[in-house]
């Protein structure tokens, strides 16, 4: 395809349409109640890679948590990990409050309202950015996330890999030139609304779309084939294998993972990777031989579960475990720090998705 721009035999992108569709049809979320940018930073952070109606709650629960930067920037981290535990992309939390942190210092607790200044912040990037600066200031920066992209491509009849970097660009650029220099926030949230209700990624309901006249897709019977995306490379399963270990006062041993590390900040019950060879319990054995410098005996298994992470997937096995003697105390070669808690103290620590089922599980055993 030969790349275009708005004014290259296409007719102009009916924005007032979008606009009057988005003002009777826009869904009632809370953070569209609100001028405030921290609080329209935080929805745009979390609704990342996630679901509207899973942000809705840990939306509020954030909010009421850390009413203003100041709060979040002076916040204890594992408080903050802890309201957006099950949230997942752990590091969107992380860097949320080291940027809360720097606007706090550097901005006196003002969210920037200069593009340069607000992408200096830890995490956030060009999409962030431009839908904070239009939602919150009314600046026209252009937004394109998956459902933008989704609308534009079959507005358009773009065909290429939207994987592809230089589609992607491409399409910022579309997005730039459309943009409603009057209106920009909403017509950033029209576009993605549009996306996510009726110009959906199978069936939309091009009957109900407000840019169906003009739509390329529509008109050529092409949105079961737009956008096109070629497929991801299959994603790999590992098997992990974890330990259970109790002391003298049925306390449990649990491990701080490295704040710079996957899931940086929460805590798990110490394990790890299935090697090649190995039995899962072999797994099991060598984990926390070299993870605590224990000797273990492998008992009998707890429970076993499968996890989906953005990349990879796998299979969780844990087991309980018994130090044997003339093993030191345990201590932490890999962790930050390692504790020994109660099972109801566990419900005050954060954890990740799949040690969160242990925890539930250990949880429900324990009042029966």
């Amino acid at each position: 395809m030969d790349w275009f721009t708005v004014s290259d035999n296409v007719p102009e992108f009916p924005k007032h349409e979008l606009l009057e569709w988005y003002d009777r049809n826009s869904r009632d979320l809370p953070w569209r109640d609100s001028e405030d940018p921290y609080s329209i930073w935080i929805s745009e952070v979390m609704l990342q890679q996630t679901r509207v109606d899973t942000v809705i709650d840990y939306y509020h629960r954030f909010r009421e948590a850390f009413p203003t930067i100041q709060e979040l920037a002076d916040a204890d981290r594992q408080s903050v990990l802890k309201v957006w535990e099950g949230l997942g992309y752990y590091s969107r939390a992380r860097n949320l409050q080291d940027a809360a942190r720097t606007v706090a210092e550097q901005f006196n607790g003002e969210v920037p309202d200069s593009y340069k200044e607000i992408l200096s912040l830890k995490g956030v990037g060009p999409y962030t950015a431009a839908a904070v600066l239009s939602i919150a200031y009314n600046k026209p920066y252009a937004v394109v996330d998956g459902n933008v992209i989704r609308v534009l491509t079959r507005y358009f009849g773009v065909k290429e890999d939207i994987r592809s970097q230089s589609t992607k660009k491409q399409i910022q650029k579309l997005a730039d030139e459309i943009l409603d220099r009057n209106r920009p926030g909403d017509f950033n949230q029209a576009l993605m609304e549009l996306g996510a209700t009726i110009c959906t990624p199978s069936g939309p309901d091009c009957r109900s779309c407000p840019l169906s006249a003009g739509c390329t897709a529509y008109r050529t019977a092409a949105t079961d084939t737009i956008p096109y995306k070629s497929p991801a490379k299959q994603s790999p399963h590992h098997q992990i294998g974890v330990g259970l270990i109790k002391d003298n006062e049925d306390r449990l041993l649990i491990a701080l993972r490295p704040e710079d590390a996957m899931l940086g900040g929460l805590w798990e019950f110490p394990g790890g990777k299935m090697r090649t060879g190995e039995s899962i319990k072999q797994t099991v054995k060598r984990e926390l031989k070299e993870e605590l410098g224990v000797d273990v005996d492998v008992l009998e298994k707890f429970m076993k579960l499968n996890h989906t992470y953005s990349h990879f997937k796998i299979t969780l096995h844990a087991y309980w475990c018994r130090i044997l003697p003339p093993s030191p105390a345990p201590t932490p070669a890999s962790s930050q720090e390692i504790r020994w808690v109660t099972v109801p103290e566990l419900s005050q620590y954060p954890f990740p998705k799949a040690n969160k089922v242990l925890t539930e599980k250990l949880l429900r055993k324990l009042e029966f």
